[in-house]
């Protein structure tokens, strides 16, 4: 689909920043304030999927005009202001992205939207949840990018900007689901978006920039979808997905694609048992990284390195690849961190070093690591907060804490009621086998008899 002709003349204007809206972001960074943001729509039961990048975009005057859940979420964080005060264009005088044609349809009764928010946010149903977001058919009125991606038709143009911003979205949306709830339920319900992507890059774009966002896109869409496939244990499936996404990152000279293709990859190889080749993805990582200035980008695949060193146990290499973490992560947050990277932060940082340690055979040490993870953890990520709680429980069960691993591992049970996760079901599984001979404990005995089947 290509662009309508309005829209096409109001891109050749370069955006005014919204100088208003980054003065009340004040001294936070750009993912700091993205958190602020989440946190505020769960306040009122909205959900956006707000990051860093999106937070740039309207700084940058990108979007002139946030839509409707947005529009709730940043009335309710800055009380008494206008749209106009927050420095967008009102409503009525944007069109194309930013604004609904007059003719749309009456959108959702209130009653009705509150009962789809109530099903997304106490069902465990990540089919509900991706409905609810965007991801399938909902009642009401879904967004133009939406029907692009959920109602695929053959292209009678080239892609234009709103096909772009539509993969961009369902990323966010995929990634922000993904968070809530894990994979399991969310890998096949990814896959139409993922197919619509790639349509729209064979179509071709209007220009090139739009067609490098095409590329960049439908990269992190594949990354994103793998990773789904990853956590949901469809393994082969998420090596597919990501040697897809170093094609596209290669094909379109995309160097921050590419270090995120080999992270994802390098995790992958060490959770399948392949050691030599995470590390060599994450050194191929680091060095397409080198040129995006982003320390916290670079912690990250080190912190991949020393995992695979930890897996051959390779005491030295895997505490050196640390040390260069510690070293890189200690530089701080910078606007140049790419915005998938919103999970990263100290809790991730404590988690990944407690796998190091788990896998050096020193369980106490990853276990006062993964308790900081836990503390840490933005209960957001829901799907790492109980990653964490189970590697806690299976570090405990190994050290010879029994009755406190059976208590962690309670609670990463009572949490997979909202989190669907191939995973961590099967750390907890090991950990269940671990704490078998202690099962006169009665806490031991009661988590053994709630994992098993029914």
């Amino acid at each position: 689909m290509a662009s309508s002709p309005t829209s096409a003349s109001a891109a050749s204007v370069p955006p005014a920043p919204n100088t208003a809206f980054r003065l009340l972001r004040g001294p936070r960074s750009p993912g700091e304030f993205a958190a602020a943001v989440r946190r505020a729509a769960r306040e009122i039961g909205e959900t956006v999927s707000c990051d860093a990048r999106y937070v740039g975009r309207v700084e940058a005057g990108e979007i002139r005009c946030p839509n409707y859940a947005y529009e709730r979420v940043f009335l309710h964080m800055f009380p008494g202001r206008t749209l106009t005060d927050l420095g967008f264009s009102a409503r009525e005088s944007v069109r194309g992205r930013g604004a609904r044609p007059s003719t749309a349809p009456v959108p959702v009764p209130p009653e009705e939207s509150d009962v789809l928010r109530r099903a997304f946010m106490t069902s465990g149903s990540a089919t509900m949840a991706a409905a609810t977001l965007g991801l399938g058919p909902v009642p009401g009125q879904p967004s133009a990018g939406e029907r692009v991606l959920h109602e695929p038709r053959p292209l009678r143009g080239r892609a234009g900007e709103a096909e772009a911003e539509a993969v961009e979205e369902a990323v966010r949306r995929i990634r922000l689901l993904d968070d809530r709830h894990g994979g399991d339920g969310l890998y096949r319900t990814a896959a139409g978006p993922l197919k619509a992507a790639y349509a729209l890059l064979d179509a071709g774009a209007t220009r090139q920039s739009t067609e490098d966002r095409l590329h960049t896109g439908a990269g992190e869409l594949a990354l994103s979808v793998g990773w789904l496939a990853h956590d949901s244990g469809r393994l082969d499936d998420a090596r597919s997905h990501y040697a897809e996404a170093l094609a596209t990152a290669r094909v379109a000279g995309d160097a921050g694609l590419e270090a995120h293709a080999f992270s994802n990859m390098a995790f992958l190889a060490r959770d399948t048992g392949r050691p030599r080749e995470a590390i060599r993805a994450a050194e191929a990582g680091q060095r397409a990284a080198r040129v995006m200035a982003s320390p916290r980008l670079l912690a990250l695949l080190t912190l991949r390195e020393a995992g695979g060193w930890a897996v051959l146990r390779d005491r030295r290499a895997c505490e050196d690849a640390l040390t260069r973490a510690h070293l890189q992560f200690s530089r701080g947050a910078s606007p140049l961190d790419p915005e998938w990277m919103s999970f990263f932060g100290e809790a991730e940082l404590e988690l990944l070093e407690a796998q190091c340690w788990s896998a050096l055979e020193e369980p106490s040490r990853a276990a006062r690591h993964a308790r900081r993870a836990i503390a840490l953890q933005d209960p957001h990520f829901a799907r790492n907060v109980a990653l964490s709680t189970a590697q806690l429980a299976d570090d405990l069960a190994r050290s010879g804490a029994p009755d406190e691993a059976a208590a962690a591992a309670r609670q990463a049970l009572d949490l997979l009621a909202e989190v669907r996760s191939a995973r961590v079901q099967a750390m907890l599984a090991g950990t269940a086998r671990t704490l078998v001979p202690h099962q006169r404990n009665p806490r031991v005995a009661a988590f053994l008899a709630d994992r098993a089947p029914a």
